[in-house]
């Protein structure tokens, strides 16, 4: 992680191959675009001028969408871990074999990427793989070995091995000291952290990784529901998930509570497991994975243990978070309200309430706003930018660096904090536009368009030269204002 010799550096997140590999219910297309804008960027640099040693592409997590995509196994598949009932609903899960099913998947479906990525170590250039919290499945070692195996194929043979021991894996963060700090940013989302970042194992079930709140809705909800996408929930109420369901029809509306149920069932199984033996000997070893990891990055334990305390609780460790994270307690609350009021208005009818009925009333619906504004603080805040960027000062504190570059909200932004600037570097993501859309769920929806963007850090005798760009697929990188 820490290198003496200079490197002039690549840096993009959010790439999510294999995102629209969907075996179990309608398929959101992958823009036939992005791959192919992805590829043409990564042979661009990989001739491009450098100022000092050999390019290394830093991938800032979720390259691989290994928690979206919904893949069955099909007749020759090497799946040796029993699929639970979820797996075979939604597709293969979080083991090590299902993982390298889905890895192989992937590659099949993107070989245009991993060619270029290919050709850019045969070349003599590195490849780091940061892990995010869609390809969390990166932990398994085997994981590790096979997309190496991927990566490198396109080398000659004899170089072949060279080229392998050039793609890295990085389970936590990138750090170059004085340069850079760039890690994926789950980690400040509740709703997508995992509660050991160097061992995300479920503890109810540790052959497979974690599926923490995002992925589990993501793969029984989102995956299996037509018209609804995996983005654009940030400003979503209750409403307007009511409002979905109803114009799903009364077939669409009870499929989609069924899945829901499920959804939720699972969570809430999930978060009982945390409070087993079995999560606390995780704990212990996570402490002692810290402790190796700190050696190996050449940093203190002290600094890692102060990093750690700077993540967000994941939501779904608690029985209320599941509940307000889908906000069941709100739900729960206004249908008893509903009852009640059915039941005042009932009274006031047959005169026992006499003149007390309107004040009944009223009390009722004070008692539900302010019971509705206090649960919804139980949810935590949705949109995690903010959480990130106030993580940045401190961040610099523990690992001196000017540049701290971080992924996950897809939104691009450059933005100094102190003494540090804070870039996220946004996402290469992007759905095909479906006439379809989602219109029940956003009557006027906009195709989504990934940025594009992406960072050139050079390393110099003065410090490092940051370089913000978006890909224009006419005439290549465009620095951004």
């Amino acid at each position: 992680m820490l290198r003496e010799e200079r490197e002039t550096l690549l840096v993009f997140s959010d790439v999510h191959l294999g995102s629209d590999l969907n075996d179990s219910g309608p398929v959101v297309a992958r823009s036939p675009t992005i791959d192919r804008d992805l590829a043409r960027l990564i042979a661009h640099y990989r001739d491009a001028a450098r100022s000092a040693g050999r390019w290394r592409i830093v991938i800032a997590g979720d390259f691989i969408d290994l928690a979206g995509m919904s893949v069955d196994p099909q007749e020759g598949d090497l799946v040796h871990t029993e699929l639970t009932d979820e797996e075979r609903e939604n597709g293969v899960g979080g083991a090590e074999d299902h993982g390298r099913l889905k890895l192989r998947r992937v590659a099949e479906r993107h070989a245009d990427v991993f060619a270029e990525l290919g050709a850019f170590v045969a070349d003599g250039h590195a490849v780091t793989v940061l892990h995010g919290n869609h390809d969390l499945e990166l932990h398994w070692d085997s994981l590790k070995d096979d997309l190496r195996d991927l990566v490198a194929a396109a080398a000659p043979e004899a170089e072949r091995a060279a080229a392998r021991a050039r793609v890295e894996f990085a389970p936590w963060f990138f750090y170059r000291k004085d340069v850079v700090y760039i890690e994926h940013g789950h980690q400040y989302d509740p709703f997508c952290a995992t509660p050991f970042v160097l061992s995300p194992l479920s503890p109810s079930d540790p052959r497979r990784v974690e599926r923490g709140f995002s992925a589990t809705l993501l793969r029984a909800v989102v995956r299996r529901t037509e018209g609804m996408n995996e983005h654009g929930h940030e400003d979503r109420g209750l409403g307007s998930y009511f409002g979905w369901g109803v114009s799903l029809g009364a077939r669409g509306a009870l499929a989609l509570g069924a899945r829901f149920a499920k959804a939720i069932a699972e969570l809430a199984k999930n978060q009982r497991a945390y409070g087993s033996e079995r999560a606390r000997a995780m704990a212990r070893d996570h402490e002692r994975r810290v402790a190796e990891h700190a050696h190996a990055a050449r940093v203190k334990v002290d600094a890692l243990r102060a990093l750690l305390r700077l993540q967000a609780r994941p939501i779904a460790t608690t029985l209320h978070g599941v509940f307000a994270s889908v906000m069941l307690d709100r739900l729960a609350v206004g249908l008893l309200v509903v009852l009640a009021l059915g039941v005042v208005i009932v009274l006031s009818q047959v005169g026992v309430l006499g003149g007390w009925g309107f004040v009944a009333a009223g009390a009722l619906l004070a008692a539900w706003i302010a019971l509705h504004v206090l649960l919804s603080r139980g949810r935590g805040d949705v949109d995690p930018a903010r959480q990130m960027f106030e993580r940045v000062a401190r961040i610099t504190e523990l690992f001196p660096a000017p540049l701290v570059v971080m992924g996950h909200t897809h939104v691009p932004v450059a933005v100094r904090v102190g003494g540090a600037t804070y870039i996220n570097v946004g996402s290469w993501a992007e759905e095909h536009p479906d006439p379809r859309g989602d219109l029940r769920f956003n009557p006027n929806p906009n195709a989504y368009r990934a940025a594009r963007t992406h960072l050139v850090i050079r390393e110099t005798d003065d410090g490092p030269d940051a370089r913000f760009y978006e890909w224009d697929p006419e005439s290549g990188p465009r620095l951004r204002a």
